[in-house]
């Protein structure tokens, strides 16, 4: 039985890690759950699983919460507030921490399990984008499994298994290549937030399909793949595979390539991390190789997708620069959200934030220096989106 703490319950990975907790209560049991909003999802997550401790981000919902649940006995420890997240993350009786945090606020409740001495389910990329030269050197300090999460990096460490020391040569990362990846780059100019939240393969949150659709998502993966797996970025590649039944491969230094293919469902992923080194029997669809049909690749186009030259370029750069890329990518997208700047203001944005950055130190940054460079880059991209003309609502 491992114990597990959630972060961010409500959204997507917290939902489908619920699903799994649910179908294996032999195996799970849920003791923590934070959440960012949404009082009558967490409420109903509270009632069903019973969790010890409780946190919401917004402040200004506890009451509701409390209200909501108030018939409950026993009750749980309700927090508020990001210090609330970070007590659920660092809760004694978890043994686990699943970090479905979207973007960079699930940097500090991650950092506060690792000093725990919890592991890590990791589903929320931004942990090592921004923060991985501080957070490699804390897991080893504490000794703390950090487990991928995420389809593409789970297939990446599911295909490592059993690969000696100095094996691998490449990583190849596999792209559904979003809502437009059939549309001639020259009509991106008039797509609108409806059209880019159009998925064709999966079901994410807002930010994340964004994210696909500019290609930034996988951009974001590479620099994951090059902390998680210690690869440099000239063997990292990314190739559009549009059906997501292979969700990565890598090749081995004799040439051999290894694939981990299934159909697109992120609880795989999910389960593979927390019951890792197990493998749990499942009453879940198989894959058909007939039923899936042709499965195809190409070359990603790099007009299209500006965005990945940008995170190549930030993760060459190293310290602070992916911090910086992923803070800026986080405004842009929620400023194109909002209907203020248009979808090709995207990549722009971004790399006038990089362009301007110059940072003291590259090499050794501290977690105080991600911080101010993140805070830098949103301002920044405030900043610079003054001057792009107003969106065509």
């Amino acid at each position: 039985m491992k114990a597990i703490s959630l972060l961010g319950s409500t959204g997507s990975i917290g939902t489908q890690t619920l699903d799994i907790a649910a179908q294996y209560p032999d195996q799970f049991q849920i003791v923590g759950l934070a959440a960012g909003s949404n009082v009558e999802l967490l409420a109903q997550q509270v009632r069903q699983f019973h969790p010890k401790i409780v946190a919401i981000c917004e402040k200004e919902k506890l009451a509701e919460l409390k209200a909501a649940i108030a018939d409950l006995t026993p009750q749980p420890i309700l927090l508020s507030g990001d210090e609330g997240i970070v007590e659920v993350a660092r809760y004694s009786e978890a043994d686990v921490v699943v970090t479905g945090i979207v973007g960079c606020a699930g940097l500090l409740p991650t950092i506060a399990a690792i000093q725990a001495g919890k592991d890590i389910a990791l589903a929320n990329k931004e942990t090592l984008i921004a923060g991985g030269p501080v957070v490699l050197p804390l897991l080893q300090q504490h000794g703390v499994k950090l487990l991928p999460a995420d389809s593409e990096h789970s297939a990446i460490f599911q295909c490592l298994q059993g690969v000696p020391q100095g094996g691998l040569r490449r990583i190849l990362l596999t792209a559904s290549g979003g809502a437009f990846r059939d549309l001639p780059v020259e009509k991106l100019a008039h797509v609108t937030v409806a059209d880019a939240l159009k998925h064709p393969n999966w079901s994410m949150g807002r930010k994340i399909t964004i994210d696909s659709a500019t290609l930034m998502n996988k951009g974001l993966e590479v620099i994951e793949a090059h902390y998680l797996f210690g690869m440099d970025y000239d063997h990292i590649d990314i190739v559009i595979h549009p059906q997501s039944i292979i969700h990565s491969l890598i090749e081995l230094q004799d040439t051999s390539v290894l694939a981990q293919l299934g159909w697109a469902d992120m609880r795989l992923p999910l389960l593979y991390a927390l019951s890792y080194p197990d493998r749990i029997a499942t009453d879940w669809k198989p894959l058909d190789l007939v039923k899936a049909g042709d499965l195809t690749f190409r070359e990603p186009d790099h007009q299209k997708y500006p965005c990945m030259k940008l995170a190549y370029a930030a993760g060459r750069a190293g310290g602070c620069m992916p911090a910086v890329l992923n803070a800026a990518n986080e405004q842009a997208v929620a400023l194109f959200l909002d209907e203020a700047i248009r979808f090709l203001d995207i990549p722009r944005l971004i790399e006038q934030v990089c362009d301007r950055y110059h940072p003291q130190n590259l090499s050794n940054p501290a977690l105080e220096d991600i911080i101010a460079a993140d805070q830098w880059a949103r301002q920044e991209a405030l900043l610079a989106s003054q001057q792009v003309p107003v969106a065509v609502r």
